[in-house]
């Protein structure tokens, strides 16, 4: 065969395996409102940036009439590409081919990607869009998933890792994003769950939708699964692309530069926080005011709002932000919320981002259901991370930070580098009422006016103890400020750090409460 015939013969087999399950599958698939496995993927990277590999990868199952079949691909695209010129590993699985059923071959092209990302020292990105299991591979397809949460440990903390659900993600298969950096849902195309609405029903007799069980909404809204949610694939897609704007190539680097930008001039801290400390505000705002051109880009923003975590810059560099949020149950710390933020926080001490903490609550949120759903050991996580991370971690104390919280959210106890309160700090062990109260009940009791005698005693312990002074006075606060100069304080704060060494006890690793 001539050089003329081979390449043309070469491109029919390319056309027909980039077809995957074929034209009718296609529209099926297309008629769900979902994008096409090679769609999905060069709408993420840059254009004419992606390389293909393993396109003529076929399947090796035998058995139930498997030897009769053509799977193009085997269900799934691998490849390199660059997002803003900078490469990445990609993989997006091809529901039109056996509902993207993964098998050993299909497995084995999922790791090799993995492989090459863990070696190359870049990002991978997973597009999951499978039915699950191919059953007629039998323990081949669970060998083939054991292989890819084993890289997925070995990459955590080396590389970032992210998940986008674009379809079905059932059984087994929800293990590779639970254990990935970040995972992205979409509106009624999500679907991530262990087991399906007829297993369910079978077993419990109850009838539940697969949107009920696992769409969207409930693994951004209820139990945080996801980290960011959007209406559209493309919104989706263009998620990814800022996040990646913010976050290094892997451990070895650090986050990408950027000219400096001053916040939008309709952000000020001072109008911001209101006087009156039992009125409640926006604690986005703050940040807002402090973030070059007010850009913060949040992470898990609908679940377990009372702590709020993203990423923003200062001065050029990337920061990892943790707030409080006063809007929501008053800023209190409980089981999700503090999962939530120990995990960011880890993220950030892996990836060599300086952490931000701006601090305004009352303590742990307190309470029979919370005890019993483990707010202990879901609160240690927070201590943990705090004190294990070795980046640059800053603090600035808004109002409140009482009890356990004050020591939790990054206090110089946890080794913070540098804390920062602003006059309307309030710092103690709880709050001026209730202290007030306990401390000085007999005086308040035997009292001719026990309201007034209770205001009194309220306003005398805020003088001694409920205000930054008395920890300024003892060196756990580095200074008081004004709220006009947070954002030059933060900037000099993250200058002078930037060389931080931080040294830990040898050891293999250390046990975080789990």
């Amino acid at each position: 065969m001539s050089l003329k015939n081979n390449i043309l013969d070469l491109r029919k087999r390319k056309e027909k395996a980039q077809l995957g399950g074929g034209e009718k599958a296609i529209q099926k698939q297309v008629a769900m409102g979902k994008l096409t496995a090679r769609e999905r993927i060069l709408a993420i990277v840059d254009e004419d940036s992606f390389c293909e590999y393993d396109l003529f990868v076929e399947h090796q199952g035998r058995e139930f009439g498997m030897d009769k079949k053509v799977l193009q691909g085997d269900g799934v695209v691998i490849g390199t590409g660059t997002i803003y010129g900078e490469p990445i590993c990609i993989y997006a699985q091809d529901f039109t081919v056996a509902g993207g059923s993964l098998g050993l071959m299909h497995a084995r092209k999922i790791t090799k990607i993995m492989d090459h990302a863990l070696k190359l020292r870049v990002p991978l990105i997973g597009i999951n869009d499978s039915g699950g299991a191919r059953i007629q591979e039998g323990v081949d397809s669970l060998a083939g998933y054991g292989e890819i949460f084993f890289r997925n440990t070995l990459a955590s903390g080396v590389i970032p890792q992210l998940s986008v659900i674009l379809g079905p993600c059932a059984g087994g298969a929800v293990y590779s994003p639970a254990l990935t950096d970040f995972v992205f849902v979409v509106n009624n195309i999500s679907k991530m769950f262990i087991t399906g609405p007829g297993v369910i029903k079978s077993v419990l007799g109850e009838e539940i939708s697969m949107e009920e069980l696992g769409g969207a909404k409930v693994h951004s809204e209820i139990n945080g699964n996801a980290h960011f949610y959007a209406e559209t694939e493309n919104e989706c897609f263009e998620q990814i692309k800022k996040l990646v704007t913010f976050i290094p190539w892997s451990c070895d680097k650090k986050a990408k530069s950027f000219p400096a930008k001053p916040p939008k001039p309709e952000y000020k801290i001072e109008e911001v926080v209101p006087e009156d400390p039992t009125i409640p505000y926006d604690i986005r705002d703050c940040i807002k005011c402090i973030a070059d051109d007010s850009d913060f880009f949040e992470i898990q923003k609908d679940f377990a709002g009372n702590i709020v975590i993203g990423f923003g810059r200062i001065n050029g560099e990337t920061i990892g932000f943790v707030a409080n949020q006063p809007l929501v149950l008053a800023g209190v710390l409980d089981c999700d919320s503090s999962d939530k933020a120990a995990r960011f926080i880890r993220f950030c001490d892996a990836f060599n981002i300086p952490i931000l903490t701006l601090e305004d609550m009352p303590g742990y949120l307190p309470g029979v259901d919370q005890e019993h759903a483990g707010v202990i050991r879901h609160g240690a996580k927070v201590l943990y991370a705090y004190s294990e991370a070795t980046v640059p971690k800053i603090t600035v104390i808004i109002r409140k930070a009482y009890g356990g919280g004050y020591i939790a959210m990054n206090s110089r106890h946890l080794r913070a580098d540098f804390m920062y309160a602003l006059p309307t700090a309030e710092i103690a062990v709880m709050g001026p009422q209730g202290a007030a109260n306990i401390i000085f009940r007999k005086e308040i009791a035997g009292a001719e006016d026990p309201e007034a005698m209770r205001v009194e005693k309220v306003q005398e312990y805020k003088d001694k103890f409920a205000n930054p002074y008395v920890a300024a006075s003892k060196g756990y606060i580095d200074s008081v400020i004004e709220p006009e100069e947070i954002r030059k304080v933060l900037i000099h704060s993250f200058e002078v750090s930037k060389g931080k060494v931080a040294s830990m006890p040898k050891k293999k690793h250390g046990i975080p409460p789990f």
